[in-house]
């Protein structure tokens, strides 16, 4: 009998095993699909080349950054200035406009080449960060023509026309919140990208309210060491940023407008109105309590990755101002639908950061408030997307469902229940011996 059992537990092992995602881990190559996804690599490499060369996309940003290393250097104001055509002004911390410094070494064109290719680089290392965070197979073949694919995703195409810098970012951040359980300076990384642009300073949040006080804290001392490397470097410029202009979204641009693709930007084209105000800070608000809650059920779950991704969500969420290149983060999100073969799903949110649906609909300047109501779907995909992935988060972990220690989930992605051993009744003489 014993025998038996024991055969029936193997058995119903191997049919659970067999129903859960692929893990990370060597598998064989196969010299023909790696072939053929280096080819794709380079045939998708060669048309966004060409394109940025025929069009000249100016990388507006990375002049920017280029004034504001300048800035630093003349030691003019970093906050009064504006460039390019499009009069931009500086929006990052001090912290920031130091490590711009090194822009001003090279000639513009210069700059901007290794932008693109820095981008490209980075581009790759997300992939691979996202496809390692999402325990995929690690097949170079798969790899290499999800790469391809990336580039055309509209978040990050747009990282390469702006030359932004949210590609480094997000594999700051991913790194950081991926490395193992004891990492030397594990939050460090964190804390640096918060010390550059402060939204990922909603992970650090993340980090203390899911029970990681000590790499919590350890972001947060990194990034107050970003500040004060700013007050020793450029003291009035810090007064100036940390009293005044980082309060100041009109800075970074106008809110309705459909570039940008958070919260904010769906209520104001909406309602039709230029500024949301109340409604739109009572909303965020509601949204950053449940992004928050939602990322530390999923912790107890046993759903770590998808808490990332919430949180992620959660930031570009509630950001005043979020520009459609700040959703990078749909890379490691497809990863994670991939990884539990929701095929479906993620073919319809690829497609939704591909289709580019928001600037396929005529508009210009105060004309993105007077939008009808059939066309809002397309002018806000990415923030309905957020809303829509935190609500589906929140149905899975309604009933506080588990996943078993050391266990991956179903492949339905489903968490399992903890099941416990059911205790052995005692016999009378048993309970009179122990007493």
């Amino acid at each position: 009998m014993t025998t038996d059992r024991t055969e029936n537990a193997r058995a119903a092992t191997a049919r659970v095993s067999s129903r859960r995602p692929a893990q990370g881990g060597p598998r064989a190559v196969h010299p023909r699909a790696l072939l053929a996804a280096r080819v794709l690599l380079v045939v998708s490499l060669a048309a966004l080349t060409t394109l940025f060369v025929v069009a000249r996309i100016p990388l507006g940003d990375t002049l920017v950054y280029r004034a504001e290393g300048q800035a630093v250097v003349n030691g003019t104001s970093l906050y009064d200035f504006v460039t390019t055509e499009w009069k931009l002004p500086a929006t990052y911390p001090p912290f920031a406009a130091i490590l711009f410094v090194p822009t001003t070494w090279l000639p513009v064109t210069a700059m901007k080449i290794c932008f693109f290719v820095g981008n490209l680089a980075l581009l790759a290392l997300l992939v691979r960060l996202s496809w390692r965070f999402a325990k995929l197979p690690r097949r170079p073949e798969l790899i290499t023509a999800a790469t391809a694919f990336a580039i055309w995703l509209e978040p990050v195409f747009q990282t390469f026309v702006f030359g932004q810098i949210n590609l480094a970012l997000a594999c700051l951040v991913l790194w950081d919140l991926t490395r193992p359980k004891g990492s030397l300076g594990k939050g460090v990384a964190l804390g640096v990208a918060a010390g550059i642009k402060l939204t990922p300073a909603i992970f650090i949040v993340h980090l203390l309210v899911t029970g990681k006080v000590r790499n919590g804290l350890t972001a947060l001392a990194s990034f107050v060491a970003t500040v004060l490397f700013g007050i020793l470097v450029l003291p009035a410029a810090s007064l100036d940023f940390w009293t005044r202009r980082m309060f100041e979204t009109g800075r970074v641009g106008k809110v309705w407008i459909v570039d940008n693709q958070s919260l904010q930007g769906l209520l104001a084209r909406g309602l039709h109105t230029m500024e949301p105000g109340v409604v739109w800070f009572g909303c965020a608000a509601v949204v950053g309590l449940a992004g928050l809650w939602i990322a530390r059920r999923a912790v107890r779950a046993g759903m770590p990755e998808w808490s990332i991704v919430a949180v992620a969500v959660t930031m570009v969420l509630v950001s005043p101002i979020s520009w459609s290149h700040h959703w990078v983060w749909c890379v490691p999100l497809l990863a994670l639908l991939l990884a539990e073969r929701r095929f479906r799903t993620v073919a319809v949110v690829a497609f939704l950061f591909t289709c580019r649906s928001f600037w396929v609909i005529p508009h210009k300047g105060d004309l993105d408030v007077q939008l009808p109501w059939w066309q809002q779907p397309a002018l806000s995909p990415y923030p309905m997307v957020g809303l829509v992935l935190l609500g589906w988060l929140a149905w899975r972990l309604r009933d506080g469902r588990t996943v078993a220690d050391g266990a991956a989930p179903p492949a339905t992605g489903e968490p399992v229940r903890r099941s416990m051993p059911e205790p052995r009744k005692r016999t009378p003489s048993e309970s009179r011996s122990e007493n």
